[in-house]
């Protein structure tokens, strides 16, 4: 069975959607139903029925699925590994949750290339979701993030803690008015923790936001106040930008490796792990 019909499998049952399968394949719709008929030609089972929103998967259709995430993933793995450049052993895949690049990744991935120089890396950033999919597919080895899920297979190990602190555009104290013009930044279930025990009976504020870089530009550009990490903020308090809010505070955000129990290549993953924690240690005392 060819892996494009594999794929396609998976991408309609992932869409729910024989045309939005198309779109995403770059293919036209007639490929499509032409790769799925010769799937239930050769297994002698439908594998979708129409629904009310779309296409569904049938009962052998659902138990197909496992099968073929499975043979996806050793595809993508068998193609790392063949694509490897003479004199490399292995590949090792990390992924970083976005705003951990500089607090960590960057110093982690030179290190790692002076202490194994015959490991190929590949390093990506996303967000924790879509991280913790792929290494649950094995499409990546390592996982750093902020809200990591418990899995089978799957290692959770504490990394490090950021202290976040209240920072204003002007200089303001926790007993002043500076609910008003507050930006609420969603930093994860430990820091929702903590901001309803110290602010018990704040209201919605009028923003809120996901994403810290969007927060605290937003902030500097138009006044207000809200909760960032203080690597972040302290040289902006000391270019006189930012000025910590007095009588706050503080909340935490804790940092997780996320790990595969059954590596690939074991020694490679032990080394990448110590080289993590080694910056994590610096980085907690910073």
């Amino acid at each position: 069975m060819k892996i494009d019909h594999i794929r396609t499998f998976l991408e309609i049952a992932a869409s729910g959607s024989f045309s939005q399968a198309a779109d995403h394949l770059n293919v036209t719709q007639s490929t499509i139903s032409g790769r799925i008929k010769s799937m239930e030609d050769r297994f002698g089972r439908a594998l979708f029925v129409r629904g009310h929103s779309g296409v569904e998967l049938t009962s052998a259709g659902q138990r197909l699925r496992r099968y073929a995430e499975g043979i996806e993933r050793l595809w993508q793995q068998s193609q790392q590994q063949l694509a490897l450049p003479e004199g490399y052993r292995t590949v090792l895949a990390l992924g970083a949750q976005v705003s951990l690049w500089e607090r960590l990744i960057l110093d982690w991935m030179p290190r790692m290339r002076r202490q194994a120089p015959t490991v190929a890396l590949q390093v990506q950033a996303d967000y924790s979701n879509s991280l913790m999919r792929q290494l649950s597919d094995g499409l990546l080895d390592i996982c750093v993030m902020y809200q990591p899920r418990h899995a089978a297979g799957l290692v959770i190990e504490d990394l490090f803690e950021e202290t976040l602190v209240m920072a204003s555009r002007e200089p303001r104290d926790v007993s002043m008015d500076w609910v008003e013009d507050y930006v609420f930044v969603d930093w994860g279930d430990t820091f929702h923790a903590d901001h309803s025990e110290a602010f018990p009976d704040l209201e919605t504020p009028a923003v809120s936001v996901g994403l810290g870089a969007l927060g605290l530009q937003y902030i500097l550009q138009n006044g207000g106040s809200g909760y960032f990490p203080r690597r972040m903020v302290d040289p902006l308090v000391a270019a006189g930008e930012l000025h910590l809010v007095r009588g706050a505070p503080t909340a935490r955000r804790p940092a997780y490796v996320v790990y595969t129990d059954d590596p690939k290549d074991p020694e490679v993953l032990a080394l990448a792990l110590d080289i993590l924690r080694d910056i994590a240690k610096d980085a907690e005392k910073t």
